[in-house]
């Protein structure tokens, strides 16, 4: 079945989707790509991208010191500072588990924040939203899952994260890469993976089942996933890249269409 037949399968009412090669084309869309969706976690995304604007300016290093004691801002974006999901509750040592952490995210955005002397959604805009032309983009919200954006302006960023105009290509090749390999973790909505590889703020696909992405999705494909029924994944090997906003939460409809759809995209649009 071909990839708009399965999105016009899904148990949603409104859904945007747009397949966007590495050229920045996008190659295929569905929907209304102009609509505005709760981003959830994929905000991380965008928040992830505005601190690596930081690290690259100076406002920050990856290894200052941030969070809990002896936790640094690379533990913060690679969620192994030891904070608990939701609470400022330290579970564990930094560097010592992978604990996806909302919290994490939000003392990341206050320490460049306070070391910028900008606030953080200010920062953010003006670092990563005004250069890629992400107009109808809202990060005013919670750095970590608090964002909106539209199909349009993802593909933009979609397209950004395969062909880097804000940051050098080694810093993003940094970021998708594994950072504190061989941690075990939780992936929400997927269970226990071992290991639960991530980079810098970028869910790491490498060997994880059950996931979220394809079956055919390559080891090195990178991105996130939201509660709010949200993804963008980028797979460097297929040289593609695949955003989907919905109106409809994550859940176990999402965890059986989502890696369906990504194969058939993969199948049609692959190099």
């Amino acid at each position: 079945m071909r990839s708009v037949e399965l999105i016009e399968s899904w148990p949603v009412e409104n859904v945007g989707t747009a397949v966007v090669a590495s050229s920045g084309e996008v190659l295929a869309s569905h929907g209304d790509l102009d609509r505005v969706f709760p981003l959830a976690s994929v905000s991380k995304l965008l928040t992830a991208y505005a601190a690596l604007v930081a690290v690259e300016e100076g406002a920050v290093g990856l290894d200052d010191p941030a969070g809990p004691d002896g936790a640094t801002v690379r533990h913060l974006l690679a969620h192994t500072a030891g904070y608990d999901f939701s609470e400022r509750t330290v579970r564990a040592a930094p560097g010592e588990r992978r604990i996806y952490s909302n919290v994490g995210f939000e003392v990341l955005a206050e320490t460049i924040a306070e070391r910028s002397g900008i606030d953080f959604a200010s920062y953010a805009h003006e670092a990563v939203l005004v250069p890629l032309a992400m107009t109808s983009t809202d990060v005013s919200g919670s750095p970590a899952a608090g964002a909106s954006s539209t199909v349009a302006d993802l593909a933009r960023f979609a397209a950004e994260l395969q062909q880097p105009t804000l940051l050098h290509p080694e810093t993003v090749a940094e970021a998708t890469s594994v950072v504190f390999p061989g941690l075990d973790g939780v992936v929400p909505g997927f269970g226990r993976q071992r290991p639960n590889d991530w980079g810098l703020g970028f869910e790491i696909r490498d060997g994880k089942t059950p996931h979220w992405t394809g079956a055919q999705s390559s080891p090195k494909t990178f991105g996130h996933f939201g509660q709010s029924g949200t993804f963008l994944w980028v797979d460097p090997e297929a040289r593609l890249a695949c955003v989907a906003l919905t109106d409809r939460d994550f859940g176990p409809w999402a965890a059986e269409v989502w890696p369906t759809f990504t194969d058939a995209v993969l199948a049609e649009h692959g190099r």
